[in-house]
């Protein structure tokens, strides 16, 4: 699948994906892509974020490919039994947050729990770091397994955000082509 084949729907985490965050620079310059906008992006509630999801992927008028990122994550796989069958082709997964576990987290983000561990029915690519403050890296592995996503272990890179020194992230460009190649 080539990315002007498809429409590329951004799904940022708690408190956006503004600025110099990759989220926010893939947003500006690929082709079909936009951030599926939240009504607070500073106190999430799990029920509206998970049905602006649903209805950004609802909206689509071609095939959909996901990226998304940290709570971001967690909003996503709640909201994938939702999804009109077939329209969602993938999803790139980074950074999942493990809000069942992590301590010291916003009472608003660990209201996301617990995390869905059914299959996700569309393939997916969930990328996650050694060094991320918000999930052990095993967590992440163990989700990937439950979820039917291929891992990539993205070494000692923290949250793989803008404060962990991904800007612009260019391996991640690498990765979402790589995984759009094989879908």
């Amino acid at each position: 699948m080539k990315i002007a084949d498809c429409e590329i729907l951004i799904l940022p985490g708690f408190g956006n994906s503004e600025g110099e965050h990759w989220q926010a620079r893939w947003g500006e310059r690929l082709p079909g892509a936009r951030i599926v906008a939240q009504d607070d992006w500073n106190q999430p509630e799990a029920a509206a974020w998970q049905s602006n999801i649903v209805e950004a992927v609802a909206q689509a008028r071609r095939p959909v490919i996901l990226i998304a990122h940290s709570l971001g994550v967690v909003a996503a796989v709640q909201a994938a039994p939702r999804f009109p069958a077939g329209i969602v082709r993938g999803a790139l997964l980074v950074a999942f947050p493990d809000v069942e576990r992590t301590p010291n987290l916003p009472a608003s983000v660990t209201a996301f729990a617990p995390v869905p561990r059914d299959p996700l029915p569309f393939p997916s690519l969930l990328v996650a770091s050694r060094s991320d403050p918000y999930c052990a890296y095993e967590r992440a592995e163990d989700f990937a397994y439950a979820w039917g996503a291929s891992l990539v272990d993205a070494g000692e890179s923290g949250h793989i955000n803008t404060a962990s020194g991904h800007g612009p992230w260019p391996e991640g460009l690498m990765r979402l082509a790589g995984f759009l190649k094989n879908l």
